[in-house]
């Protein structure tokens, strides 16, 4: 399998299937689902991460368990729009997703996510502990959110 365009997922899923978003951060992994119309992102939960396989073990009962046909992963780029470390780091854990298991992944510009949710959080008085609780699957519905859009729209990828 290989990397694809955001464009591609919905002709490469089966119908039914859903999309799950991926906010990969180093100590955490935020996830949100799409419902099964590919329409609205709901955050999901959030993965402590630890080792490589045990947090793929996580997120592969997620897939199996959701009937996920796809991940979408948050690319951070710069705000250039270049790439940086983070991004290197999101690249090479898709292909280790992809080494243990074939499975559609494709890629969405995640700049100012994580702070656009927290600003959300903020704007709604949650507390600071509530925040640390939901930003991470927060972010990652913001992400899926903007790829479903971009899909239903005809956008252009990131």
């Amino acid at each position: 399998m290989a990397i694809r365009n955001i464009s591609e997922l919905k002709s490469l899923i089966r119908p039914g299937d859903r999309l799950l978003g991926l906010d990969l951060g180093t100590k955490t992994i935020g996830l949100a689902i799409a419902d099964a119309t590919l329409s609205i992102a709901t955050p999901l939960e959030t993965i402590k991460r630890t080792k490589f396989n045990k947090d793929a073990d996580e997120l592969f009962k997620v897939v199996d368990g959701r009937q996920v046909g796809a991940l979408v992963l948050g690319l951070p780029l710069n705000m250039d729009g270049s790439e940086g470390p983070r991004c290197q780091s999101v690249r090479q854990f898709a292909a280790n997703l992809m080494a243990k298991r074939e499975i559609e992944i494709a890629f969405w510009d995640e700049r100012l996510s994580t702070a656009a949710v927290t600003r959300t959080l903020l704007d709604a008085d949650a507390s600071r502990k509530r925040r640390g609780e939901v930003v991470d699957k927060m972010a990652a519905a913001f992400i899926l959110q903007g790829a479903l859009d971009a899909i239903r729209h005809g956008g252009p990828p990131p």
